[in-house]
């Protein structure tokens, strides 16, 4: 019922931890193939190991999550020899990885496809990271990451995650398209401030932050939505989704298959056996057999 088929992958269900989650060693990855999940995305890595911001990073409450971690890591080079190859495990694994230049991206791409991941995602959309240039926001820059990164994958499909923090999101994802993306990751964090009025500053060191949580639903959707009326490649829909009703909303404006980060915060390791028995438990209450039935149905 809740089997997909993403740029030839075959999942057991649609949703799949979202990049910066859990997914850092063999061992996470397997638990969260055991906690329910189709599919796991690693930790974003880039050519060198990185330690991130300074604390406070992180802050939730209510339906929002606000972040600014910095893409912290163990770098490309470590994670090949910690991982040796990602083919062999037991839930299918999309490596993120992301550059400061767009040479780096393909240097680590190269090394990420030595690894045999199902999928290869491009972060190049973090909210407070400095990349130098603002690829997520120039659709000539996006493209041309996109076609080296393509370049350096093989035949491994490549998913460009794009940000909801431009003009226009549809112009950026169909430049993506044009260049060789085999798929979209929609959306990441979208940009914020919070300050603590008795301590009168910002709550975050890094001072701005990326929004996350049910709070970004709302953004995510419509991006998704604008997507799928442009590009005729697979939407990874991901932003906000915590119950089985988010991820149906999600297909219903067009995504192929549901990212999950927060949600693990608010719900979780569980969060996706409970997603995923929701969201069974509303077809069958309305006689959808396939997620095909409902996929993108709210353009029609």
């Amino acid at each position: 019922m809740l089997n997909v088929n993403l740029c030839g992958i075959k999942l057991r269900n649609p949703t799949i931890l979202a990049s910066g989650i859990l997914g850092v060693t063999k061992d996470s990855i397997d638990r969260v193939g055991k906690n329910g999940a189709g599919a796991v995305t690693l930790k974003s890595l880039c050519h060198e190991e990185r330690t991130g911001n300074k604390n406070p990073v992180m802050f939730g409450y209510d339906d929002v999550f606000f972040n600014a971690v910095g893409l912290p890591g163990q770098g490309i080079d470590n994670a090949v020899k910690d991982f040796k190859r990602l083919d062999n495990l037991s839930i299918p694994v999309i490596g993120s990885i992301y550059g400061y230049k767009i040479e780096q991206f393909g240097q680590v791409t190269k090394k990420m496809a030595s690894l045999k991941p199902a999928i290869i995602e491009v972060d190049i959309s973090c909210p407070h990271m400095d990349y130098g240039k603002p690829y997520d926001a120039d659709p000539k820059l996006t493209a041309e990451v996109t076609q080296v990164v393509k370049k350096n994958a093989g035949k491994i499909p490549i998913s460009i995650k794009l940000s909801p923090n431009v003009h226009d999101i549809k112009e950026i994802a169909h430049a993506a398209e044009k260049a060789g993306a085999d798929a979209i990751t929609a959306i990441n964090t979208a940009t914020g401030m919070m300050i603590d009025i008795d301590a009168r500053k910002p709550v975050l060191a890094n001072k701005i932050g990326g929004i996350s949580g049910p709070a970004l639903k709302p953004i995510a959707v419509r991006c998704v939505y604008e997507i799928y009326e442009t590009v005729k490649i697979p939407i990874i829909g991901t932003g906000g989704v915590t119950y089985g009703k988010d991820a149906i909303e999600m297909m219903m404006a067009g995504a192929a298959a549901i990212g999950i980060g927060t949600g693990v915060f608010y719900r979780g390791n569980g969060v996706f056996k409970k997603v995923c028995n929701e969201m069974e438990a509303w077809m069958k209450k309305n006689k959808v057999k396939n997620l095909d039935e409902i996929k993108g149905c709210a353009h029609k």
